[in-house]
C-alpha cells in the first residue's frame, strides 16, 4: 500500500526548496523502500535546484544518504527488511560491455527504480541522483542499497553515498595514489578534503592543499595534508613545484571543476605524473592546451565518475577502516539539520561555511 512522507522538493530553477508530502509506492520487482536515517547536503543537489543538470521539476533533493530498508520486491535478494545500508547512484547492471569485461565501476547501463514517486496530486518527481533522500523514506532500485556495518554512524555513514566516496576515490582508484607519492588536491571542499584522506590512506608521502580559503586549509591539514598553499596569495604552480624539489607532484587532483583550476593541476604535475578531475564542470566550460605538453609530459589525464567506486566492494571497506579508527569520516559532519532547514544549508554551503551538513530524520 502506497506511503504518504515529508519530503523536500525544488519546485522549480532558482525557487526555494520546500517542505511536500511525497508519495511512495510499494516497491515492485528489483525495489525496496528505504526508511531514510541521515542525508547530506551537497553541492549536486544545489546544482539540480538552479536548473545546473537538467529541467525536470520538480525535483526530490537529496541523495547522500543513510538508512534502513522497509521492504523489498520481488526478486530482491540482495537486502532484506532490516538492514542497514548507505545508497548509490551507482547500481550495476551486470551486463553491460563495462560489467562483461570486468570492470563494474565504469558501468554503462547503471540503473534506478522503475515506478515514480509523486506528489499527492499525481506530479511525478524527478529524484536527484535516482535517489531522492531528502523525504523520511525513498524509493530506490535494490542496487542502490549496499549493506554496510550497522554499528557506523548513519550521519557519517550516509556521506559515501556521493561527496566523500568520490574524493576518496579519485586519490585511491582514479589516481592510483601509493606509498611515498606526492600528491596535491586543487580545491579543499567535501569531495577534496576526502582526496586528502584519501591519499593519506594510500600513504601519501607528501600531501598539498590548494584552495583560496585559509578556513579549508585548516581542515585540509586536519585531515591529514602535510602542506597548504593559498592561491590567492601565491602560484599554486610555483608553490607546489617548489614543495616537490622543483619537479611537481605524481598526482594532482582536481576537485573543483573549472578550466583555470585544471590548467593549474596540468601544469603542477611531475613529468609522467596523473592529473584527475573529480570537481564536476558546467556545459560551457572548455579547456585549452597545447597538444606538444600533453604529449611531452606524458603520464595519464584522468576524469573520475564517483571516484571510480565499486559500493560493493568500496563501502564496507570504508565503514570497516571508519571503526578502526582509520579513516574519521565524522570529521566531515559540519552540523546536523531537520528537514526544514535544507535551503539555510545551501546557503552556508554557498560562502564556504561548512563541510558537510547532514540532515537527520
Amino acid at each position: 500500500m502506497a506511503q504518504q512522507v515529508r519530503g523536500v522538493i525544488a519546485p522549480g530553477k532558482n525557487e526555494p526548496v520546500r517542505i511536500e508530502t511525497i508519495v511512495i509506492p510499494d516497491p515492485g520487482p528489483g525495489e525496496a523502500v528505504v526508511k531514510v536515517q541521515t542525508c547530506g547536503v551537497c553541492h549536486t543537489d544545489l546544482h539540480y535546484k538552479q536548473g545546473g543538470i537538467t529541467d525536470d521539476y520538480p525535483f526530490l533533493l537529496g541523495h547522500e544518504a543513510a538508512g534502513v530498508v522497509e521492504s523489498v520486491g520481488e526478486g530482491v535478494t540482495e537486502v532484506a527488511p532490516g538492514d542497514f545500508v548507505v545508497l548509490n547512484w551507482r547500481a550495476v547492471c551486470g551486463e553491460c560491455r563495462a560489467c562483461r569485461r570486468g570492470r563494474p565501476w565504469y558501468c554503462f547501463a547503471t540503473h534506478n527504480a522503475e515506478q515514480k514517486m509523486t506528489l499527492t496530486d499525481g506530479t511525478e518527481l524527478t529524484p536527484a541522483l535516482g535517489i531522492g533522500a531528502f523525504a523520511e523514506k525513498t524509493l530506490v532500485a535494490a542496487g542502490q542499497c549496499t549493506k554496510v556495518d550497522p554499528e557506523a554512524s548513519p550521519a557519517a555513514a550516509g556521506l559515501l553515498g556521493c561527496g566523500v566516496m568520490a574524493g576518496i576515490g579519485a586519490a585511491i582508484n582514479t589516481g592510483g595514489v601509493t606509498r611515498g607519492d606526492s600528491v596535491a588536491v586543487i580545491g579543499c571542499g567535501g569531495v577534496g578534503d576526502a582526496a586528502v584522506a584519501g591519499s593519506l590512506l594510500a600513504g601519501a608521502g607528501k600531501i598539498i592543499a590548494v584552495d583560496i580559503d585559509d578556513r579549508k586549509l585548516a581542515k585540509a591539514k586536519e585531515m591529514g595534508a602535510t602542506h597548504t598553499v593559498n592561491s590567492r596569495e601565491k602560484d599554486p604552480v610555483e608553490a607546489i613545484r617548489e614543495l616537490t624539489g622543483g619537479f611537481g607532484a605524481d598526482v594532482v587532483i582536481e576537485a573543483v571543476g573549472r578550466p583555470e583550476t585544471y590548467e593549474q593541476a596540468f601544469y603542477a604535475r611531475d613529468l609522467a605524473g596523473t592529473v584527475v578531475l573529480v570537481g564536476v564542470p558546467t556545459p560551457e566550460m572548455k579547456i585549452e592546451l597545447p597538444l606538444a605538453e600533453v604529449f611531452g609530459r606524458g603520464g595519464a589525464l584522468k576524469s573520475s565518475w564517483y571516484g571510480d567506486c565499486l559500493p560493493s566492494r568500496d563501502f564496507p571497506m570504508l565503514i570497516d577502516l571508519y571503526r578502526q579508527g582509520r579513516l574519521d569520516l565524522d570529521a566531515f559532519v559540519t552540523e546536523t539539520i531537520q528537514l526544514d532547514q535544507v535551503e539555510q544549508a545551501f546557503e552556508r554551503m554557498h560562502h564556504g561555511d561548512v563541510l558537510r551538513s547532514v540532515v537527520v530524520l
